[in-house]
């Protein structure tokens, strides 16, 4: 399925995890509906309950928040998207790869800055956007083709970290993880995705991370609670999600959003909270509990990052750091990593 003279992606190890799913789209094999809706249950019962976030992106998850994206209360988007156009030329010309690798890709809307020097400084190379989102994957691969036909785009249908694993470590590449995601991971999820890219990068790698700092709360607190409820409808969509998933019967109307900023830990939290008391049945395993009226249940967190304190952190995970970008406020940083030389 690979043109001629264009670079393979896959390890050989890790081509055998991928299945062809459509055109240019690939896959997970390992992709196990009972282990998911059994780590799913075990968070909601657990105390207190909550959830992974990459439950909030299905169809209509996605698409509200690629409507929050437009939000003039949500500033992360707009601002790391100009220091992309800013600097994604001397990006590209710092990190020479070959492959171009984005995790939660979304639409790549932003990633399409990267692209257009990929192909003027490159004159091509390959394109493997994951996302567990097919929909989104579609009008990545739609874009991409049109404006970019020099490229070869592999869309990766899955988990980021089963992406990651099977990326050929020969194959130059930049790993791209914007829009602050790294920010939804508390601190043993972020232990072990930066563990798990570190084991996962070659010698000639780079990793571009784009982060929300740390800034006044008000500030902070009116991006993630908006005035048209676009957030809310987000964080409380995710229990249809759960219902289709886990067979359960979760009631919308029964339950309210709530968001505040934990200065302590540094991060949005965002909840579901029952307005009455409900009965939550889930047919297999056949399991219940009670929703307790006023009891939230944490969907999401979004944690703010001091640079200098980042930057040291990274490097104990093999990843020193090459170039840092922000914004004229200070309110945004892409940071620009290479793969460490062996000590």
């Amino acid at each position: 399925m690979e043109k001629q003279n264009q670079p393979r992606i896959f390890s050989a190890a890790g081509a055998e995890l991928w299945r062809p799913a459509e055109r240019s789209i690939w896959t997970a094999r390992s992709s196990a509906d009972g282990d998911q809706a059994l780590a799913l249950l075990k968070s909601l019962l657990d105390q207190p309950r909550w959830l992974a976030p990459h439950y909030l992106y299905d169809d209509l998850g996605s698409e509200l928040f690629d409507k929050i994206c437009e939000l003039a209360e949500y500033y992360l988007t707009r601002t790391e998207s100009a220091i992309l156009k800013r600097h994604a030329g001397e990006i590209i010309a710092r990190a020479r790869a070959e492959c171009v690798v984005e995790l939660g890709a979304g639409t790549s809307q932003k990633t399409l800055l990267l692209l257009n020097e990929q192909a003027k400084q490159r004159g091509g190379g390959a394109f493997a956007p994951i996302d567990v989102s097919l929909a989104s994957l579609h009008v990545a691969r739609d874009s991409v083709e049109r404006n970019f036909p020099q490229l070869v785009f592999h869309g990766l249908h899955g988990q980021y970290e089963e992406g990651i694993a099977a990326i050929e470590k020969d194959l130059p590449t930049l790993f791209v993880f914007l829009g602050s995601t790294v920010g939804n991971f508390d601190h043993s999820q972020f232990d072990a995705f930066f563990s798990h890219i570190s084991r996962s990068m070659g010698a000639e790698d780079h990793f571009l991370l784009g982060v929300d700092r740390v800034k006044d709360a008000d500030l902070l607190e009116a991006a993630y609670n908006d005035s048209q409820g676009l957030t809310a409808a987000f964080i409380l969509n995710v229990f249809a999600n759960v219902n289709r998933i886990l067979g359960g019967n979760f009631e919308r109307k029964k339950m309210r959003y709530l968001s505040r900023y934990n200065a302590e830990w540094r991060r949005i939290e965002m909840y579901a909270v029952a307005t009455e008391k409900q009965k939550i049945r889930i047919p297999s395993p056949e399991v219940s509990f009670e929703w307790k009226k006023d009891e939230r249940i944490l969907v999401e967190i979004s944690r703010k990052f001091d640079v200098e304190q980042l930057q040291g952190q990274l490097r104990c995970f093999g990843l020193d750091p090459v170039a840092h970008y922000t914004d004229e406020k200070n309110w945004f940083s892409l940071l620009l990593f290479k793969k460490a030389a062996s000590r």
